[in-house]
C-alpha cells in the first residue's frame, strides 16, 4: 500500500526570482557574446537560458485545503499539504487532490429489511480525503468508489435492522435513527479507509416501505396503534373501577355482595371503554329489582 510522505518544496517566491536573474543575466550574457564575436559563449549562455525556461514548471500554486500529489517517471516522491506558492522537481507530475469536506446523496435502493420487508432507504455522506497518496493510486477513482462503498454499507445496515421494533428495546430503522446513523459510519470508517477517505457524518434521509405494501404496513401500523390505545384505556379504566369500589367500602356508602361488585364493574368496564357515550337507564325499583 502507498502510503503519504510530505515533500519538502522550495519557496516559490524564491525559486522565480533566482530562475528570473538566471534568465536576465543568461539572456545579456549571450547579446555580448555575439557582439564579441564569440559563438561557443553565446550557446552556452542559450543553454543556460533554455534551462531557466525548463524549471518553470517546477512553481505551482497548493490553494487551502487543496494538496498536490508529485510523482517523476512513475515513482511517488511525495505530497504537498500546506497552502502557498511552491517549487519543485519541474519533470514531477503534480496532481491536485482536494481535502474540502464532501457530500453527496445516495440513490434511494429497495433494500429487504431484518424481517424481510421490502424498503427504500437512502442516505447523506458527508466524507473528506485524508491521505493523499493512497485516494490517488489505491483506487482508480475515489469518488466513485466512496459512492459505490456507501450504497453497499447502506444495503447491509438496511438488512441487519427491522423498519419498525415491536419488541420493547429493540433497534430499529424508523425509531433509532442515532444508534443507525452511528452504525452507518463505522461501516463506512472501515471501508473507506483503504482509500484514504474518512466518513464524518452519515445520517438515512430517506426511508419507507415499498409501494406494493406501502397501504397494507400502514394498515399494520394503524392496528398497533389501536391496540396500544385500548391498552391504555382499559388499563385506566381498571384503576378507576378500583378506586371507585374501593371509596365506597371505606366510606360505607353502600354495602355489594360479590355479584352486584361484578355487575357495577361490568357496567363501569362498558361505560369507560365504550366508544360511544353510554344512555343512562334509572333504576326506580329496589337495588335486586
Amino acid at each position: 500500500m502507498v502510503r503519504e510522505r510530505p515533500l519538502r518544496a522550495a519557496n516559490g517566491f524564491v525559486a522565480l526570482i533566482v530562475l528570473l536573474l538566471v534568465a536576465g543575466i543568461a539572456g545579456y550574457r549571450f547579446f555580448t557574446a555575439i557582439q564579441a564575436d564569440e559563438p561557443l559563449q553565446g550557446i552556452l549562455w542559450v543553454l543556460v537560458l533554455l534551462a531557466a525556461f525548463v524549471c518553470l514548471p517546477g512553481l505551482f500554486i497548493v490553494n487551502p485545503n487543496d494538496a498536490r500529489v508529485l510523482t517523476l517517471f512513475g515513482k511517488y516522491i511525495g505530497s504537498v499539504k500546506e497552502a502557498g506558492f511552491w517549487f519543485a522537481n519541474p519533470f514531477a507530475v503534480k496532481k491536485r487532490i482536494s481535502l474540502r469536506v464532501r457530500n453527496f446523496e445516495t440513490a434511494k435502493l429497495k433494500v429487504n429489511d431484518a424481517h424481510s420487508n421490502p424498503i427504500e432507504i437512502a442516505a447523506i455522506v458527508v466524507w473528506k480525503v485524508i491521505e493523499t497518496a493512497e485516494a490517488m493510486f489505491e483506487v482508480d477513482n475515489y469518488e466513485e468508489y466512496v459512492r459505490m462503498q456507501s450504497e453497499s454499507a447502506l444495503r447491509a445496515l438496511a438488512s441487519s435492522y427491522p423498519y419498525d421494533a415491536h419488541d420493547a428495546g429493540a433497534v430499529a430503522l424508523s425509531t433509532h435513527t442515532a444508534e443507525v446513523s452511528k452504525g452507518l459510519v463505522e461501516a463506512l470508517h472501515d471501508r473507506l479507509g483503504k482509500a484514504g477517505v474518512e466518513c464524518l457524518e452519515s445520517r438515512i434521509s430517506h426511508l419507507a416501505y415499498s409501494p406494493e405494501i406501502a397501504s397494507a404496513m400502514l394498515q399494520r401500523q394503524q392496528a398497533s396503534a389501536i391496540v396500544a390505545a385500548r391498552y391504555k384505556i382499559v388499563e385506566g379504566a381498571v384503576g378507576m373501577v378500583e378506586n371507585a369500589l374501593e371509596l365506597l367500602s371505606q366510606k360505607g356508602v353502600v354495602h355489594l355482595d360479590e355479584e352486584r361488585k361484578a355487575a357495577m364493574v361490568s357496567n363501569l368496564l362498558v361505560v369507560l371503554c365504550g366508544e360511544r357515550s353510554a344512555q343512562p337507564v334509572l333504576n326506580t325499583g329496589t337495588l335486586y329489582s
